[in-house]
């Protein structure tokens, strides 16, 4: 029966989130139960398609993203795939009507990672678009369950949680990104010469994000609302650490949350959701 395969392709992208993202993973395990394997099977789609094009150096990752893209499409179509991470997506997708539109955006992005990029301003922002806003739409389409006044009420919000969470990966990861796989997003910004000054004007932009986005949290669903507050504060945390960095120390080290102060973030997020009402 396709029911057991169903859940065995679950419980892969649940085994892929929970092995790539200990963050994304605790989030998850705050949202209702009935929201849990959805996210699970984004996030385990979205990690796929980033892996080809971040990890896979010594194969033909045009080709692989290819296929990738070729099959993920076939899988929507069809509604079943031989690649358990694309079935359990294929039925997100098609269960919570994810557009097209969405899933085209996201994989632009990927393959705008296997070149390299000069990013202009325009470029970057289509760039933040596919990578992380759109991901941040398809789990809104989850957790509003189809009311589309909901989704166009939380959308603008749920775009820039998506956005800022984005612009502090590439703060974190500025030393992997330039050094090994050639990338800088920054547009005007020579990584090069990385100044004090420019990291601070990125840090404005992302820190008006997070601001606008608390707003939407604060809205959304109670199913949701709480697993979505602890992903917002973890990124706050580490933003915040980013912060007191000195430009050549962020080119220099990878920032990070150590797993047991992920764990302290976690129980004071239920204190902090309970006292500002999320």
């Amino acid at each position: 029966m396709k029911v057991i395969f169903d859940s065995v392709s679950a419980k892969c992208s649940k085994v892929v989130t929970k092995t790539y993202s200990t963050s994304f993973s605790l989030g998850i395990r705050f949202l209702d139960k009935t929201h849990r394997e959805a996210i699970y099977s984004i996030y385990g789609f979205v990690r796929l398609a980033d892996e080809i094009v971040d990890s896979f150096h010594d194969y033909d990752k045009p080709t692989l993203l290819y296929k990738f893209k070729r099959d993920c499409y076939e899988a929507i179509e069809e509604k079943i795939s031989l690649n358990p991470i694309l079935n359990a997506f294929q039925k997100v997708v098609n269960q919570y009507q994810i557009k097209r539109e969405l899933i085209d955006l996201f994989l632009e992005s990927m393959e705008m990672d296997l070149k390299k990029e000069e990013y202009t301003p325009q470029k970057y922002d289509r760039y933040i678009l596919g990578s992380a806003q759109v991901v941040g739409l398809m789990c809104l389409q989850v957790f509003v369950k189809g009311d589309n006044q909901r989704y166009e009420q939380l959308k603008e919000s749920a775009m820039k949680l998506g956005s800022a969470f984005q612009k502090v990966n590439f703060l974190r990861d500025l030393k992997a990104d330039y050094y090994l796989l050639s990338r800088s997003y920054f547009p005007g910004v020579d990584l090069s010469t990385f100044s004090i000054n420019e990291k601070l004007l990125i840090e404005q932009e992302i820190a008006a994000e997070f601001d606008a986005a608390l707003d939407g949290i604060r809205q959304l669903p109670k199913s949701s609302r709480r697993g979505v507050y602890l992903a917002y504060i973890y990124y706050k945390k580490l933003f915040d650490k980013i912060k007191k960095k000195t430009a050549n120390q962020i080119m220099n080290e990878r920032i990070r949350i150590s797993n047991s102060h992920k764990f302290v973030l976690m129980l004071s997020s239920v204190f902090r959701s309970r006292y500002y009402g999320i």
